[in-house]
């Protein structure tokens, strides 16, 4: 690897060891708020002390651990940039639907199979595996690399990015490439988003009283209603950004039994923004809904509302770095791989918010995300290593 160039059969070459490394991963279960995440950071620690590759735990403010980072500081200055994958996964689901045990980890007709397959233990081999690449040419880079390994994604929480990002002896990055799978897009923007649970309150009484009572799931349907038809702005394709706000009610819950009209309700809204329907835009939008539901509807204690997250959204041009690194790396290799922004949020958003670009979604082709059987096709693994690692080269201006 001479200038950045990167050999696609010195790729194929690590091929084996970095599907062993994703089995021995894939075989310890690391569900989000379910499994310890004890046994699949062992495994990582164990593999990144046998090549000497420097890491520190992270801890999250409750001193759980949540990930592992892995530094290679370069011998010149410059920019540090950072690889994030996911060690955690998403729950199995309905075990028995599945064909193979979720845990499997074996290989089948060219398919590595078992929950976390696709997302993204996987490309923790792979990030893992670059990393001690660059470790013999260390001195030659620019700036240098961190990788992140993160124990609490799939929780929502992101407790491994945000132990890195809060860590004050780390040098925080110019720029995250996050390894999430998929060959044909390269996701450089996502909308953001402002959530919030709604408490609705109302008299309470008896359901076959001869006084009319309107509990509080009447007037929480009541403010649904309002919500459905708010107008948000760049809904015609006018925001200026690829996709358009969109609000939803995604939870619901009051009463119980049948005698009786609750006295409380309490709905969950998620609004996805844009930078024209911002994080205050969605919270003022509810907060008038709300007001207006009190005056026309008025219950002994006003509708509380109870913000949950905002992230702000956020899209990279294409010759932006690190877009500009990944995107060249696929021409290169002949790939056609599209810029996308994504409707759903994911870390990206938790890193624009700190001002740090970032990029999602080149890897494997997948099938079974975040459900049943997933499992992650090899036979392009070498060029997604290949790809990474010339992407990495490039950032670092390695000589």
């Amino acid at each position: 690897m001479v200038g950045g160039s990167v050999d696609l059969r010195q790729a194929r070459a690590r091929t084996a060891s970095v599907i062993q490394l994703a089995q021995e991963l894939v075989r310890r279960p690391s569900r989000g708020g379910i499994d310890d995440y004890g046994p699949v950071l062992d495994v990582l620690e164990d593999w990144l002390a046998a090549c000497g590759l420097p890491y520190r735990r992270l801890h999250d403010d409750t001193g759980e651990l949540v990930g592992l980072l892995v530094e290679i500081p370069g011998g010149r200055p410059g920019p540090w940039w950072a690889l994030d994958a996911c060690v955690d996964t998403a729950p199995y689901g309905d075990e028995s639907a599945w064909s193979f045990p979720p845990d499997s980890a074996e290989v089948v007709d060219g398919w590595l199979l078992g929950r976390g397959a696709a997302d993204s233990k996987l490309a923790a081999a792979v990030f893992c595996h670059i990393a001690a690449d660059l470790v013999p040419r260390a001195e030659n880079l620019h700036g240098g690399l961190a990788v992140l390994l993160d124990a609490d994604e799939h929780t929502g929480n992101f407790g491994g990015a945000r132990a890195y990002l809060a860590d004050e002896t780390v040098t925080r990055p110019a720029g995250v490439m996050i390894g999430y799978p998929g060959m044909d897009e390269v996701v450089v923007g996502g909308r953001g988003l402002w959530r919030a649970t709604i408490t609705v309150h109302a008299p309470s009484g008896h359901s076959g009283s001869s006084r009319a009572v309107v509990g509080a799931i009447s007037r929480a349907a009541h403010l649904v209603r309002r919500l459905d038809v708010a107008e948000l702005p760049g809904t015609d394709g006018t925001s200026g950004f690829p996709l358009p706000p969109k609000l939803s009610v995604t939870s619901f819950h009051g009463g119980q039994g049948f005698s009786a009209t609750p006295d409380r309700c309490d709905l969950n809204v998620d609004i996805r923004t844009v930078p024209t329907f911002a994080a205050h835009d969605a919270e003022a939008l509810v907060r008038k809904a709300v007001a207006e539901l009190d005056a026309q509807m008025p219950a002994p204690r006003p509708t509380r509302i109870t913000p949950i997250a905002a992230w702000p959204p956020f899209r990279l041009a294409e010759d932006e770095q690190p877009a500009a690194a990944l995107l060249d790396a696929a021409a290169a290799a002949g790939l056609r791989v599209r810029a996308k922004t994504a409707g759903p949020s994911n870390i990206g958003n938790l890193l624009a918010g700190e001002c740090i670009p970032a990029t999602a979604g080149f890897g494997v082709p997948y099938e079974g995300l975040h459900g049943i059987d997933e499992r992650a096709d090899l036979a392009e693994l070498p060029q997604v290593y290949a790809v990474y690692q010339r992407a990495v080269l490039d950032l670092l201006r390695a000589e």
